[in-house]
C-alpha cells in the first residue's frame, strides 16, 4: 500500500487592509498607515497614509512599499507644527493646517522634533499605532 503525502500550503499574509490609527490633538490630525499584503509567503506590502484634520480637510498618499521588514514608520512633531511620517526610504511630512502631504529629502529633516511614537508590528505580529510609552524612538540605520 502506497501511503501519499499531502502538502498543504496555506498563506501566511492576507491582502486584507490592516489599518493602524492615532490622534493627534497637538496637531489637530487623526494619521492612519494602512497595510496590505502584495505576496502571499513574503514580507511585502503597500503602504497607504491617510490624514483627516480637525477643519474637515483629508489626503492620501501612497508611501514606499515595504519590499521586506521596512513597514516600519515613526511619527513626529516638528518645532513649526508639521507632522513627519519618516520611514527607512521615505519621508513625508504633514502641513496639519491643509492635511497636505509632501515628499522630503532627509536632509531637510534637520532640527528639534517630538518623537510621538511609531507605526510598527507590536510582539504579537499586529499592525498598529505604538506610543512612545509603549514602544521608545528607533532610528533607522543610514544606507
Amino acid at each position: 500500500m502506497v501511503i501519499g503525502l499531502v502538502l498543504v500550503l496555506v498563506a501566511c499574509n492576507s491582502d486584507r487592509p490592516e489599518p493602524a490609527e492615532v490622534e493627534l490633538p497637538s496637531a489637530g490630525l487623526r494619521v492612519r498607515l494602512t497595510r496590505v499584503a502584495t505576496h502571499p509567503f513574503l514580507s511585502r506590502y503597500r503602504l497607504t497614509l491617510h490624514v483627516a484634520g480637525r477643519q474637515g480637510c483629508e489626503a492620501t498618499a501612497e508611501l514606499f512599499p515595504d519590499t521586506g521588514y521596512a513597514a516600519r514608520r515613526n511619527l513626529y512633531q516638528q518645532a513649526s507644527g508639521v507632522i513627519t511620517v519618516l520611514g527607512q526610504y521615505d519621508a513625508r511630512v504633514v502641513d496639519p493646517s491643509s492635511c497636505a502631504i509632501r515628499l522630503v529629502e532627509f536632509q531637510s529633516l534637520a532640527g528639534q522634533a517630538i518623537y510621538l511614537g511609531m507605526f510598527d508590528v507590536d510582539a504579537q505580529k499586529r499592525w498598529q499605532f505604538l506610543p512612545p510609552s509603549v514602544r521608545p524612538e528607533r532610528p533607522f540605520e543610514k544606507l
